[in-house]
C-alpha cells in the first residue's frame, strides 16, 4: 500500500510542478513581448526617445 500511495503523491507532485512550470513560461512570453512593444511604443522626450521604463 506504501509503494502505491508513494507513486501517487509522485505523480501529483510532477503534475503540479509541471502546471506550474507551463504557467511561468506563458507569463515570461506576456512580459517579453510587452518588453519588446515598450522599444516600439516608447514615448518621445526632449526630441528624443526616451526609456518607458525608469531603472
Amino acid at each position: 500500500m506504501v509503494p502505491v500511495i508513494l507513486v501517487l503523491l509522485l505523480a501529483l507532485l510532477l503534475f503540479g510542478a509541471g502546471f506550474a512550470l507551463k504557467a511561468l513560461w506563458w507569463i515570461a512570453v506576456i512580459v517579453l513581448v510587452v518588453w519588446v512593444l515598450g522599444f516600439v511604443i516608447r514615448p518621445t522626450a526632449n526630441g528624443k526617445r526616451g526609456r518607458w521604463y525608469r531603472w
